[in-house]
């Protein structure tokens, strides 16, 4: 019999939601992370936007779990006195072409059923944000903010409460099928087994699959990197402010968000990366100017200022990319879960994503 009844790798703000909801109702839960600390990567470098959904594919994960997920987490928050505010936002049109595009992107959203979407024109979008440039745009009610720290913590402190263990330091670097699970071995030479093994390493989280033999080019990362510049003088808008989104979701392009103290960022951008490397380039300020001042009125380009970086791990290959959740049976590897290319939306889809995988472990039981 296993040491353990289910190891999770990888203590992100996914990891962290999938032990939340996995103690719920299963025990002996491990969660190694190789930092000293939980959320100290992609889950702590992004925009802390929840967002509604508009974008993503019918029948895909991410459409999926993206309106459950919004839903679960406002309610979570809410139960729990998290930081957040329903804010809004506003992917605008500036001119004819972008037109069309964002008539197609709010008849998708209408499709998919998400909630809070207005198509709205020129004179309600100046009523609404006066210093917006743009001839009409999708406002999303329902699209808001949340402070992802204190999400974690909550998330930490809960799952300790239900027993969930928690080992800081530990870098997974060997995995070994057995009959009944996996032995598991640390850099620290630390070895364990356990019956379920779930990869929640995000960046990492390919890696982690070729440990376990998985030699499968769609499982194949690479590091985007985003960067962030803040404006250092009161925000002229009041809402999150999003251009029309790249074809094939590489990124939603430069917009505005806004923190829970009202201060204006920008980003982020999309730039390939070969190595972790979160030092902001400063020389983007003038084409962050640029892109800033395609969306908004009267910025002042000496308050522009860098602020952060954060680095996405994005599946290989063209085209739009799902979340790869993968219950690893038909590869020989019964009760390895897999989860690679977490990227946006995966902060909205957190609680979905952890109620996802404990319904593949319980179909398992079964």
């Amino acid at each position: 019999m296993p040491d353990i009844d289910i190891a999770i790798i990888g203590a992100g703000v996914v990891g962290l939601a999938i032990a939340y909801e996995l103690s719920e109702d299963l025990d002996n839960i491990y969660l190694f992370e190789k930092n000293e600390r939980y959320g100290l990567e992609t889950s702590s470098r992004n925009s802390g936007v929840i967002h509604s959904g508009i974008y993503y594919p019918p029948k895909t994960l991410k459409s999926k779990l993206c309106l459950e997920g919004s839903r679960l987490l406002y309610e979570f928050c809410h139960e729990n006195s998290i930081p957040h505010k329903k804010i809004g936002k506003i992917i605008v049109a500036t001119n004819e072409s972008d037109k069309i595009n964002l008539i197609d992107l709010y008849k998708h959203g209408q499709e998919l059923g998400v909630e809070g979407l207005e198509l709205i024109d020129k004179t309600t979008l100046s009523n609404l944000e006066p210093n917006v440039k743009g001839i009409c745009g999708i406002l999303s009610n329902n699209t808001g903010i949340v402070d992802v720290h204190r999400l974690m913590d909550k998330l930490y402190q809960l799952s300790k409460a239900r027993d969930v263990s928690f080992l800081f330091k530990m870098m997974l670097s060997k995995i070994k099928k057995i009959d009944d699970g996996f032995e598991i071995t640390f850099d620290n030479k630390e070895t364990t087994t356990t019956r379920y093994l779930i990869n929640s390493a995000g960046l990492y989280s390919d890696k982690i699959a070729e440990m376990a033999g998985i030699d499968d080019e769609q499982y194949q990362l690479r590091f985007v990197k985003g960067s962030y510049f803040y404006y250092a003088k009161k925000s002229p808008v009041t809402r999150l402010i999003y251009p029309i989104p790249h074809a094939d979701l590489e990124g939603l392009g430069i917009h505005a968000t806004l923190d829970l103290d009202n201060r204006l960022r920008f980003g982020p951008d999309t730039e390939p990366v070969d190595e972790i490397n979160y030092q902001i380039d400063i020389s983007k300020k003038e084409v962050f100017y640029q892109m800033a001042s395609r969306l908004i009125n009267g910025l002042d380009k000496e308050y522009l200022c860098p602020d952060t970086t954060g680095i996405r791990p994005k599946l290989i290959g063209s085209g739009f990319k799902d979340f790869i959740i993968q219950e690893e049976k038909d590869r020989g590897l019964n009760g390895m879960i897999n989860l690679i290319g977490i990227e946006s939306p995966g902060l909205t889809c957190c609680l979905a994503i952890g109620r996802y995988v404990k319904n593949l472990i319980k179909y398992q039981e079964k």
